[in-house]
């Protein structure tokens, strides 16, 4: 068993962390990854199980490269602002090479994600929402942070009254630099936003980052437009109904 924690007064739950989770009844989300909720001296805390990786991966996670509880829990601790606060990374070994792991980090009781929002054009506040989640993403940007799944689902939100607080989510695949400005309108793509709906978060962003809004807006509909062709072009050759 390997691990980091963030804080010692969690080291009880980490090195018997199997035993919280297996117990734990509340299942936020089955699927290729597990996460659960549990309470531990009062604080709900979420557990995420990744998914046993196959042979080849065991080795280059051993060997080579970081797993993904650890990159989670690495990446978290260097955008603690924009994230969930982390609380540890959790790796077994079975043979010698990385069979399971966890990454623990607060829970963040949030209101919605953008998916509804962006879904549902009569949402309240809709606009306002989209310009101050453009606001979030031009401070994350500058930070020189990328998160490479910058979807819908791992863009949580909760209201305060008038104003709304950010989180992201499945922070392993992230990327830190400083990136051109085409990058950063390449980095709205997976919203999967319609044309409309990215007018308005560009036009705040434009706004924010001093450039060409026209330009802009032209620019990320582009990219936008390319991620929805390249992944309905998957979804016919599997015989799957594509989404516009």
């Amino acid at each position: 068993m390997k691990y980091e924690v963030s804080d010692d007064t969690y080291t009880p739950l980490v090195i018997n962390l199997k035993q919280y989770f297996n117990e734990s009844i509340i299942n936020l989300h089955s699927g290729r990854n597990t996460i659960k909720e549990i309470n531990f001296l009062k604080e709900n805390i979420v557990i995420k199980s990744f998914k046993i990786p196959h042979i080849i991966n065991k080795v280059a996670y051993t060997f080579f490269r970081s797993s993904k509880a650890k990159k989670s829990y690495i990446n978290s601790l260097k955008i603690v602002n924009f994230t969930p606060k982390p609380i540890a990374y959790i790796e077994y070994k079975k043979f010698g090479l990385l069979h399971d792991s966890y990454f623990l980090c607060e829970k963040f009781d949030y209101d919605f994600t953008i998916r509804e929002v962006l879904l549902d054009k009569s949402f309240p506040n809709r606009d306002e929402i989209l310009k101050q989640f453009a606001n979030f993403t031009y401070v994350l940007h500058e930070k020189g942070v990328e998160h490479l799944d910058y979807s819908p689902g791992n863009i949580l939100i909760k209201q305060d009254k008038k104003e709304y607080c950010f989180k992201i989510v499945d922070v392993n695949r992230m990327i830190f630099k400083t990136f051109s400005i085409k990058e950063r309108l390449k980095n709205f793509a997976k919203l999967w936003a319609r044309d409309e709906d990215l007018k308005i978060i560009i036009t705040e962003y434009a706004k924010l980052s001093k450039i060409d809004t026209q330009k802009a807006i032209i620019l990320a509909c582009k990219y936008s437009q390319k991620h929805k062709d390249r992944k309905n072009l998957k979804k016919r050759l599997k015989g799957l109904p594509v989404v516009d």
